[in-house]
């Protein structure tokens, strides 16, 4: 892999590192230390996730203008402006103010890292989001083991934690990102000088894609806001539950080039991958249903990192293989977005449901909204007439 892109992938985990100390606790610390509702906890990521949509679809076009360098950094920026912030005002409300804040500037940053990724060495195709995806869970695995160690011992100390990550971040970044080199040329053809047609058929089919890829998200994330609540009040401590996220990044960091090969051998076009992952979704969440001790959820844990291994970096390479020359960003900032999107629904959703309903209920919901995924993946790409090309372009 290029130098360019081992950066990349370092910044990537010292980012997911800081963030993964405060997301799988945030309705925790919402509903438990704050005393709020599943649901306004809901809200309140809804409101966090709604400010990194528009800081996805921002980035993105910021890629495409002015680049990943000055892109990444002013998203840097405006996070870590905002986690010193949080780090001394952590109440209510001011709580609500710094976290949207830095989901804004989260949202800038990684359109440009993935764009990026898929530049400095195109001829990886599917290698390069899939070393960012390892990079994102390694940083998984390291920062909620750690998360849950000190939210155990004072949750005060998580909000420095991350600041202290994002001002490491900044220095990457600032003496990393500056010297890497994107073709100038290829990023500022835009939409005009591709074949109307052809980029308009792309950009359905992405959103198609990109439907069932916020159904899964509306599902994911309930692991880190009604799960993560639920488990508390059936007695899995903190730690216990930290564990499960530090398995799952575990799992994926020492899976992922298990899957490669296996892929590889089976020739798999990314659609049967998102397939196949959307169908292992489906089996954790029956497990997740049926769980009431801690080794039912770490069965289900095992199996959700099986099928994310499989769906997670297959949309972004998706993106980057139908995107015209020039609109890199803007594409990748549609897939996180609509990633984000799913984390900004979900909370809400599962809030509402089992505040009204049960547990169960939600279950049985979610599931559902699986097997739509799959209708969206199956017809995404019927329109498409140059089918085999993108899916060459991607491998």
């Amino acid at each position: 892999m290029p130098r360019a892109l081992w950066l990349l992938i370092i910044g990537m985990a010292v980012n997911v590192i800081g963030s993964s100390f405060l997301w799988p606790l945030n309705t925790i610390y919402i509903h438990d230390y704050l005393g709020k509702s599943l649901s306004v906890a809901g809200i309140v990521l809804m409101l966090n996730a709604g400010a990194t949509v528009i800081g996805n679809l921002f980035g993105g076009n910021l890629y495409d203008k002015l680049g990943g360098y000055k892109s990444i950094l002013l998203g840097i920026g405006i996070s870590l402006i905002a986690l010193v912030g949080l780090t001394i005002w952590h109440s209510w409300p001011s709580y609500v103010v710094f976290l949207t804040i830095v989901g804004f500037g989260t949202g800038i940053i990684f359109p440009s890292m993935y764009a990026m990724a898929g530049s400095v060495w195109r001829e990886g195709g599917r290698k390069s989001f899939n070393a960012l995806y390892v990079a994102q869970n390694l940083g998984v695995a390291v920062g909620t083991a750690l998360g849950g160690i000190v939210a155990d011992y004072s949750f005060q100390l998580i909000f420095l934690a991350n600041t202290i990550m994002y001002v490491i971040f900044l220095f990457i970044a600032v003496f990393g990102y500056k010297g890497i080199v994107i073709d100038s040329a290829k990023r500022e053809t835009n939409t005009k000088t591709a074949p109307t047609i052809k980029s308009k058929a792309n950009l359905q089919a992405l959103l198609i894609i990109s439907t069932g890829y916020l159904l899964c998200w509306v599902a994911y994330v309930q692991w880190t806001t009604t799960i993560a609540s639920y488990t508390q009040e059936i007695n899995i401590s903190l730690t216990q539950y930290s564990l499960l996220w530090t398995i799952n990044g575990a799992l994926i960091v020492l899976g992922q080039p298990v899957l490669n090969g296996v892929l590889k051998h089976l020739s798999a076009s990314l659609k049967v991958q998102i397939l196949i992952g959307i169908a292992i979704f489906i089996i954790s969440f029956i497990v997740a249903g049926n769980a009431g001790a801690f080794t039912g959820f770490l069965a289900a844990m095992i199996i959700l990192t099986i099928g994310e291994m499989f769906v997670w970096p297959a949309v972004p390479t998706l993106a980057f293989a139908l995107a015209p020359k020039g609109r890199e960003g803007f594409y990748q900032g549609i897939v996180n977005s609509t990633a984000t999107g799913g984390r900004m629904i979900g909370p809400l959703l599962g809030g509402v449901i089992v505040d009204l309903y049960s547990m169960s209920a939600l279950f049985t919901i979610l599931i559902g909204l699986f097997f739509i995924a799959i209708i969206t993946t199956v017809v995404y790409d019927r329109h498409l007439k140059s089918q085999e090309q993108v899916t060459a372009k991607a491998l």
